[in-house]
């Protein structure tokens, strides 16, 4: 009777052997080449672990001058503060908060996520209402109204989801794919905010973007093989909780925002290494191209 190495069962799955050390399993692979590694090769990087040879050709030890700077898991440039992004996206939506509370509800009127509505004011039988929103031409809004809030509350649950997940999401992807993932995960969530809310109700907060982080963090997770019962419960509760009646929150924007951000991750972290950065770029280009192609049809629908 034949049996697989190791005592396994037929049929049943094995894990691979370390590159280095054939005879010990590992599910752990080296965060740049991918390569399976155990223990005793194991060195700790800013996300997960890379191999020894990996660690030194970005050290440069055993290699020419030129030989190329650690990446990360995404192909990004591996540096000393993984927090940079996170800290700076931190400050404009305090520092827009304070504003807020320095001027009022004016600030919130001119920047806030509406469709469409007309501006408040004395009536007017021989001239036509001033309008407000993105349908008349206040595109910026998108943008703007994800780091604009006015209660502490608000700023304050989703100023804590930034902080724990930013810096890690940061390290993985590197700064400027990191900033990608969130501006266009708050784009997604204004743009189905944009379809599916009332024209007329105003709407403001990052969640769109955080909900992206959400999202982008549980695809991180399973690219890297890491246990999904953590951010799936952590998930599964904010979801919930944005669906429940009467709390007034816009589930549009969470929803956009988290299917923008699951895809702009997947694309980050599963492009071959071949073409990574023509992937990657060519993803988030596209789904710029569709949200924005999205925006200007739903204008047109609210024009008539």
């Amino acid at each position: 009777m034949e049996h697989q190495q190791g005592g396994q069962e037929p049929g049943q799955y094995q894990l691979p052997g370390c590159y280095r050390h054939q005879d010990r399993e590992t599910g752990i692979r080296c965060t740049r080449c991918e390569r399976p590694i155990c223990p005793e090769c194991m060195i700790a990087a800013s996300v997960g672990y890379q191999c020894p040879e990996c660690v030194r050709g970005g050290s440069g030890t055993g290699h020419s001058a030129g030989a190329s700077r650690p990446r990360t898991i995404a192909g990004g440039t591996m540096v000393g503060d993984t927090r940079l992004v996170t800290k700076v996206l931190l400050a404009i939506n305090v520092t827009v908060f304070v504003a807020v509370l320095a001027t009022g509800r004016d600030l919130v009127e001119q920047l806030a996520m509406l469709g469409l509505a007309r501006a408040d004011g004395p009536f007017d039988p021989f001239s036509p209402p001033e309008m407000l929103g993105v349908a008349d031409g206040e595109w910026y809004r998108l943008i703007t109204s994800a780091f604009l809030h006015q209660e502490f509350w608000h700023i304050g649950f989703n100023m804590m989801a930034l902080w724990f997940l930013g810096p890690p999401l940061e390290a993985a992807l590197g700064r400027a794919r990191f900033l990608t993932l969130y501006l266009l995960s708050a784009l997604g969530g204004n743009v189905l905010t944009y379809w599916l809310m009332a024209q007329n109700v105003m709407s403001l907060g990052a969640s769109g973007a955080i909900f992206g982080l959400f999202g982008a963090t549980a695809v991180l997770m399973r690219r890297m093989r890491y246990d999904m019962r953590p951010i799936a419960v952590l998930l599964g509760v904010n979801l919930v909780i944005t669906f429940v009646p009467g709390l007034n929150i816009a589930w549009q924007a969470h929803l956009g925002g988290l299917i923008v951000g699951a895809i702009v991750a997947y694309a980050m972290v599963h492009a071959p290494r071949e073409r990574r950065a023509l992937v990657q770029w060519g993803a988030c280009a596209l789904l710029a191209v569709l949200l924005v192609t999205l925006t200007i049809a739903r204008t047109i629908n609210l024009l008539g």
